[in-house]
């Protein structure tokens, strides 16, 4: 009789065993991150010091900078880490949404490259020249073209400047924008196209085809600053500000610059800042009516 209670004890442990493994199939302990370059292998590096901390990150990939913000909106990510807080800030405001930043990584500059020509000034007049289309990174990249004499803005430029801004007769090149994920793909047609650092990247653009750039030092660069950004009920997870301050990490830091090259800034503002100068972009994106 008691050797038939000690199999039945056993027996109720397995399945208690059985059920909590099944219970927990899902790995509700791993951490999905959507990125825009999960190739680089900076992320590696970055997963690996996760993993020795005791966190299993998994890295998504997205090709359109138009997804990782609603698919964190709708929990099918936990965090993401692609944009800089002025494209976070129009994304809440003109989605009614409140995706906050937790840490801060680089900031980088917005480069104009060039496959056929050596400097700003060899571009021919009624030349072409490719932008993102997507709002912050149009607006950043006309102030770059006005910056470099290629454009004349009707009215002073802002980071709410459109391409319906351009005075078209009083400027050198024509701008056509497009996905920022085909500017380099634009490059064989076009005399020069503005190319975001992780598309550059993958597209094996090398420092040598810049021939403009804005200033990633510059007191301008704030809302420039890339980030880390979760939903507002996460913005205190101590996991999620675990992985934030991992980034910097000195290994990893290296390795991002080993990835993306030198000419970003790396930065490590507060969550706090990030979070009030996100409020701050957001209001004014509300107020422009951008």
């Amino acid at each position: 009789m008691r050797r038939s209670r000690l199999s039945i004890l056993v027996v109720l442990v397995a399945l208690i065993g059985m059920l909590t493994a099944c219970g927990s199939s899902g790995d509700s302990s791993t951490v999905r991150i959507g990125v825009a370059d999960a190739s680089e292998n900076y992320w590696n590096v970055f997963k690996q010091k996760a993993s020795a901390d005791g966190i299993d990150v998994e890295l998504v990939n997205f090709t359109d900078y138009n997804q990782p913000n609603p698919a964190l909106a709708e929990s099918e990510l936990d965090l993401n880490e692609f944009q800089h807080l002025l494209y976070l800030a129009t994304y809440n405001a003109k989605n009614n949404q409140n995706l906050v930043p937790i840490g801060a990584t680089a900031v980088y500059p917005l480069p104009l490259y060039s496959t056929k020509h050596k400097s700003v000034g060899d571009i021919p007049q009624g030349g072409q020249v490719v932008v993102p289309n997507d709002p912050t990174n149009l607006a950043r990249a006309l102030l770059v073209l006005e910056q470099a004499k290629l454009i004349t803005l009707k009215t002073p430029g802002s980071a709410f400047s459109t391409v319906a801004d351009i005075d078209t007769g009083a400027s050198k090149v024509k701008v056509v924008a497009v996905d920022a994920g085909q500017t380099a793909a634009n490059l064989d047609s076009a005399d020069a196209a503005i190319v975001n650092n992780n598309y550059a990247t993958s597209a094996k653009l090398t420092a040598d085809q810049v021939i403009a750039s804005d200033d990633p030092n510059s007191d301008g660069s704030k809302p420039y600053i890339n980030a880390f950004v979760a939903r507002d009920a996460d913005k205190n997870n101590e996991t999620y500000l675990k992985l934030a301050k991992i980034y910097h990490d000195p290994e990893v830091e290296k390795a991002v610059k080993e990835s993306l090259g030198d000419s970003g800034v790396l930065k490590t503002n507060s969550a706090a800042d990030l979070q009030k100068t996100t409020k701050d972009l957001e209001a004014q994106v509300k107020s422009s009516g951008a």
